[in-house]
């Protein structure tokens, strides 16, 4: 039975959170909302849900070690599961200077984030800071790019018109906007019992199941929606779909989560799984900032980075290490 709830929990955060960015997407656009707002806001927010669902329902429910490892393993299946995967479609090339000022945030957020975590725990002040950074970026970003556009600006139109259109009738948008979120909360609550009871059945820790198979699953509508780019031949929307997700999960999400209930971090997380986070987003740096292209024998390496790190926790991370 714990298998079907994650099954399922699976396809519903994938289909109900496409349906839910497309009605939120249509939504906003029935309101006059500019594209930029939509792509910098709307899509963002809407791509992040599945995260931010089940980390509130993880933390609600007593397992906040699962929902803390949601957020780290999400942000490294991202960069190396979801970059690889694209990556191997189409080469990437961000377009210069397009993300200058979400990579600098990213790291310095990445960073932040990380600094909380090593306090052993993430309490409520500290999310609140968190939350706050994210909505000062995000004002700053509206800002710079409402008055002088560029590539970053372009790059957010992109985004929005990859999304897939629904037919016309506001029935139809508020259904399909409505109808995502509860698939997507009912979804994240399926998983999240799925993945306890997984954790307990094989005496693993929570922590362990957020980083691999919850992490996994939250990920899939920024997998398919970056897949789906590189099809069409816009493979740097897909980086553009990576940072503005990451960016939400350790501002945003974490934040939240821990205004609502503290986030215990364990030492697994302090001394392993926060470095591999900050080297996946250290790696994405030349891409960001100075435009290096990822080529598919770079995706390979991605993959095989990220197929590791999953052997690690399978495994055992303290076992690996200790071999050596």
């Amino acid at each position: 039975m714990m298998y079907l709830k994650v099954v399922i929990g699976f396809v519903l955060l994938l289909v109900a959170a496409e349906f839910m960015v497309r009605g939120a997407v249509a939504l906003a656009k029935k309101f006059g909302v500019s594209p930029l707002v939509i792509g910098m806001t709307v899509v963002a927010i809407g791509t992040s849900a599945p995260e931010l669902v089940v980390g509130l329902q993880a933390g609600l429910s007593g397992s906040p070690g699962l929902a803390l490892g949601n957020v780290i393993g999400s942000n490294i299946a991202n960069v190396l599961l979801i970059l690889g995967a694209a990556g191997l479609i189409a080469p990437i090339v961000s377009k210069h200077g397009a993300l200058l000022g979400d990579a600098v945030v990213l790291m310095a957020g990445s960073i932040l984030f990380a600094f909380f975590c090593t306090q052993g725990q993430i309490g409520g002040l500290a999310g609140g800071v968190l939350v706050l950074a994210l909505v000062v970026f995000l004002y700053l970003s509206y800002r710079r790019e409402h008055d002088h556009g560029g590539a970053d600006a372009e790059l957010h139109v992109e985004e929005v018109e990859e999304i897939g259109g629904l037919p016309d009738g506001t029935f139809v948008v508020w259904l399909a906007l409505l109808g995502g979120m509860a698939g997507t909360i009912y979804g994240a609550d399926l998983l999240v019992d799925g993945g306890v009871d997984i954790a307990r059945d094989y005496g693993v820790s929570e922590e362990v199941i957020g980083l691999t198979l919850i992490a996994l699953g939250t990920s899939l509508p920024e997998l398919a929606a970056s897949v789906v780019a590189a099809l069409r031949g816009h493979a740097d929307v897909a980086i553009g779909n990576v940072v503005g997700s990451n960016m939400f999960n350790i501002l945003g999400i974490s934040g939240v989560v821990a205004m609502v209930t503290p986030l215990p971090v364990s030492s697994q997380i302090i001394s392993f799984d926060l470095w591999v986070m900050l080297g996946a987003t250290t790696i994405m740096l030349p891409i960001l900032l100075w435009g290096w292209r990822l080529s598919r024998p770079s995706a390979v390496l991605f993959l095989a980075l990220y197929c590791g790190y999953i052997t690690m926790q399978a495994v055992g991370v303290e076992q690996v290490l200790a071999s050596f």
